[in-house]
């Protein structure tokens, strides 16, 4: 199974094709759902792997933005003891979450591609699977 590591928002993340993702907000709408990921710092399989100085030029991830949205909230608390002293605040983190959907070499040939499964036939097996649950 070909992977690659990619760097997007200052993290790194390594993918793989028809992959769901979280990584930190993109700022793209809905209809700009093509993304490409240009900071490829490596890619390959069990075989083969290339690596870049530091990021491998020509190389690219092709994916599409599913939705942007925000994290749970985490909450931060900070007392101080005996001093009726005490503060509360919440923080949601935004996202983007990202499908790969093609992993592309630095001579522009695809090493991985993303199946592609009719959204029909997704309901048509939940479907099944929630009426074996029932029985």
């Amino acid at each position: 199974m070909s992977f690659a590591v990619i760097k997007t928002g200052g993290k790194q993340y390594k993918v793989r094709a028809g992959e769901i993702l979280k990584v930190d907000i993109l700022k793209l709408e809905k209809s700009q759902s093509k993304i490409e990921f240009n900071e490829v710092l490596a890619y390959g399989d069990e075989k083969n792997l290339e690596l870049g100085n530091p990021i491998v030029n020509g190389a690219k991830v092709e994916a599409d933005l599913i939705k942007n949205s925000k994290n749970r909230t985490v909450l931060i608390f900070k007392k101080r003891r005996r001093k009726n002293s005490r503060r509360k605040n919440g923080h949601r983190q935004k996202y983007s979450m990202v499908r790969i959907n093609k992993i592309l070499s630095k001579d522009g040939q695809i090493i991985s591609e993303a199946q592609k499964k009719d959204l029909k036939e997704k309901k048509v097996e939940i479907n099944k699977s929630e009426e074996k649950n029932r029985d």
